[in-house]
């Protein structure tokens, strides 16, 4: 199950209902796609050095590309999710020697793709992927992690999201107003602002998987740049933690995150402004 850091988002149909009464509507910050960093850097005295989280972040793509490959092939003109990674990568300046790697090592590199339901401080919901060559291990290596900073492997995590589409977009300026209206003509259920992990402001709009497409299309119809659109968990139910709760909570997700066979991890972890 996997982590990512969630937003104040403000739903599109409430704008909507609301609209006669509230016609310039504030949009609320809410968290990141996949690594979640951009909420935890308004965590008090915390911040993760730029390099290692690169570093990071070059690890989980290169194990996502694995995954994509092993599920629909190397060539990304028959395989959506490679070319949705691959254009990720781009966007994010990864070395296309790695890129090259990862997917000519996708067959070779035995491994199995499993999805972890879990809980943390304060109750905070989370959904961890991991690509392993030993189940066993990776569960009892996660269990330990879990257990040693305040959280467990359990089900029912998984119902506090729902999987949706993603369309990332840059942000340009773009007023909290003028997103709201983007993401009702383009037909988006939300959108939310956040932060890349480089810290640059973005806005994702999120839809239907049937949609998303559509929602990108009609985005860069009315002249927003897009950079990415792929297939996310989206807390629906936020946890709201206490500042201990959240250092903790970050501590775990660190620990998590840095296991080798981890490859993604989202949150439910709502942090207020």
């Amino acid at each position: 199950m996997m982590l990512s850091a969630f937003r104040l988002t403000v739903r599109v149909s409430s704008a909507v209902h609301r609209a006669c009464q509230c016609p310039a509507r504030a949009l609320h910050s809410s968290p990141e796609l996949w690594a979640g960093h951009n909420k935890w850097s308004k965590v008090k005295d915390i911040k993760i050095p730029k390099d290692a989280a690169r570093a990071r972040m070059i690890a989980k793509f290169t194990m996502m590309i694995r995954i994509a490959v092993r599920d629909g092939g190397p060539k990304p003109e028959f395989n959506v999710a490679l070319a949705q990674l691959l254009e990720q990568c781009r966007n994010k300046n990864l070395p296309k020697a790695t890129i090259e790697g990862a997917i000519k090592g996708a067959k070779s590199k035995p491994g199995v793709q499993n999805l972890y339901e879990a809980t943390g401080p304060g109750g905070c919901a989370l959904l961890i992927e991991v690509l392993t060559d030993n189940h066993t291990r990776s569960y009892r290596e996660l269990k330990h992690i879990m257990k040693k900073h305040g959280g467990a492997l359990s089900d029912g995590a998984g119902r506090n999201f729902d999987r949706k589409g993603i369309v990332a977009a840059s942000r340009d300026g773009i007023s909290s107003e003028k997103a709201l209206e983007l993401a009702i003509e383009a037909g988006a259920e939300d959108v939310q602002e956040t932060e890349d992990e480089e810290e640059i402001p973005i806005l994702q709009f999120v839809c239907d998987l049937t949609s998303m497409k559509a929602v990108r299309e009609a985005l860069e119809s009315l002249g927003i740049h897009t950079l990415s659109a792929g297939l996310e968990f989206v807390p629906h139910t936020p946890s709201l933690l206490t500042q201990t709760q959240l250092e903790t909570a970050f501590t775990l997700l660190e620990a998590v995150n840095d296991h080798p066979d981890v490859v993604r991890v989202w949150d439910n972890i709502h942090i207020q402004n």
